[in-house]
């Protein structure tokens, strides 16, 4: 839990919202943005050579240790960079860093994926997960709006460049990821199995030899590209074209945090009755949904309705990542043989990060072409007195990355239908028990017992539909 915590630290400090904004006042083009989403993913190639020093020296937590202390001081490069070093040589540097930072972090996900396979039980993975994973999200709404509260009073009332506030963010980022390091030195690692006496590319090969496994695979690499082709421009859509402030942008992101905060656990709780592909298939088309609503925050322009339809979506996209999320990384775990997950989780874990930074590769390089591009439906009504044009449709430059990456996430949930896990539920049955926990929720919130109630869940009825979607199954 502690490792969880100070994992979010740097992650709320050191991606997402915080590194657009960076790159955007340091004059990154879309290109450049777009290599820095792709890094995170190209870079779990190194898995390769991470899953040979975990087998070789037989000792996770002495692989996580050590790959840990060369990623986290790449934060204090990048820190450095944006104090002292002019803007095109910073970006350079903070290029390479983040690259460092994530072939070491590699070497760390391959050791802490076999580390909690082996430690986790699976009936207890849901619950334990959505635990940790709701306590990661708490500390990130908080941070996430005082680090974006610090940056824009910076640039108000500090005559200094607002590049040294982004400084102290990255060093507060690398804070985080050092303290996560040192927990997770007290963390006990079960003994490893003795490794099969085979080529390390012959076991990455037994994944894609396990029919549902390769089903597994091919629903995640197809979910990790059209997530990837969208979500690393959202920011720069509502910085650049929306011409929001940071605040606000980091304000919604908060909201979405808000959203998963409250209901991550209840998604772990329903993985666990039921399954994690019932989890996928409901957050999955959810979010799917919200990326396509993102086509109408212009139309063409700003209008009346962008901020209700962008508190909306980060609501929606919120609870659906939440589930995503969870469900996605326990799947992978649950399907993966005990004894020989590392081969299997790496081997999942690689395709899906090619998938994810081709993706955003390919935003950043045709984000200035589909600048050029324009698709527009206008309903005109001619009578004898008078006529009108109702615009009824209206892509321009980002929408056409939303509508295509709805395309794609709608293929991925088809490939998700041919996955099979037990205990699968119908979508009616997983909604119907968030929106009646939901419902119990509201009705208790107005006294100290009623929010004790408000955040356990209805064991007795989870039981209920359990039995009667095993009868359907």
């Amino acid at each position: 839990m502690r490792n969880g915590v100070g994992i979010q630290v740097m992650e709320t400090m050191a991606v997402g919202a915080f590194l657009t904004a960076l790159a955007v006042q340091l004059g990154a083009s879309n290109l450049t943005i777009g290599a820095l989403a792709a890094i995170p993913h190209l870079s779990q190639l190194a898995q390769i050579p991470g899953v040979y020093a975990v087998d070789r020296l037989g000792d996770r937590k002495r692989v996580y240790m050590w790959s840990g202390w060369v990623a986290r001081p790449m934060f204090l490069v990048i820190a450095l960079a944006a104090w002292l070093l002019p803007p095109s040589t910073a970006l350079a540097v903070i290029l390479a860093a983040f690259a460092i930072r994530y072939v070491a972090g590699a070497f760390l996900q391959v050791s802490w994926s076999s580390w909690m396979r082996d430690l986790v039980p699976d009936s207890e993975m849901g619950r334990l997960f959505g635990r940790r994973q709701q306590r990661m999200i708490g500390i990130g709404i908080a941070l996430s709006l005082v680090g974006a509260g610090f940056i824009d009073l910076w640039r108000l009332y500090v005559p200094q460049p607002v590049t040294i506030a982004y400084g102290i963010v990255y060093t507060l980022a690398f804070i985080g990821g050092a303290y996560a390091v040192i927990c997770a030195r007290h963390i006990y690692e079960p003994p490893m199995q003795p490794v099969v006496d085979e080529s390390l590319f012959s076991r990455l090969r037994e994944p894609f030899k396990h029919d549902n496994y390769r089903r597994l695979i091919r629903f995640l690499a197809s979910w990790n590209f059209a997530i990837n082709l969208a979500a690393p421009f959202f920011t720069v859509h509502m910085l650049k074209q929306l011409e929001m402030d940071l605040f606000w942008v980091i304000g919604l992101g908060t909201l979405s945090q808000v959203a998963a905060y409250l209901t991550v656990s209840r998604w772990g709780r329903i993985a666990d009755r039921f399954n994690n592909k019932s989890v996928l298939r409901v957050c999955g088309a959810g979010f799917v949904l919200a990326i396509f609503a993102w086509t109408f925050t212009t139309f063409p322009d700003i209008h009346a309705g962008t901020i209700p339809l962008l508190v909306i979506i980060h609501i929606v996209a919120g609870i659906a990542t939440a589930g995503v999320n969870l469900a996605s990384g326990n799947i992978a775990l649950k399907l993966a043989p005990a004894g020989n997950s590392t081969a299997y989780l790496a081997s999942s874990s690689m395709v899906n990060a090619m998938a994810g930074g081709v993706a955003a590769l390919c935003g950043g390089a045709f984000a200035d072409l589909f600048a050029t591009w324009e698709l527009t439906l206008t309903l005109n009504w001619h009578d004898k007195t008078k006529s009108l044009a109702v615009e009824a449709l209206s892509f321009t430059h980002w929408d056409f990355f939303f509508f295509f990456a709805t395309v794609i996430g709608l293929y991925a949930l088809h490939r998700l239908s041919h996955v099979n896990e037990e205990g699968d539920a119908k979508n009616s049955i997983v909604l119907g028990l968030m929106m009646r926990s939901a419902r119990q929720s509201l009705r208790n919130l107005s006294t100290i017992a009623g929010l004790r109630a408000g955040s356990s869940f209805d064991l007795d009825d989870l039981k209920e539909d359990r039995k009667g979607s095993k009868n359907r199954v």
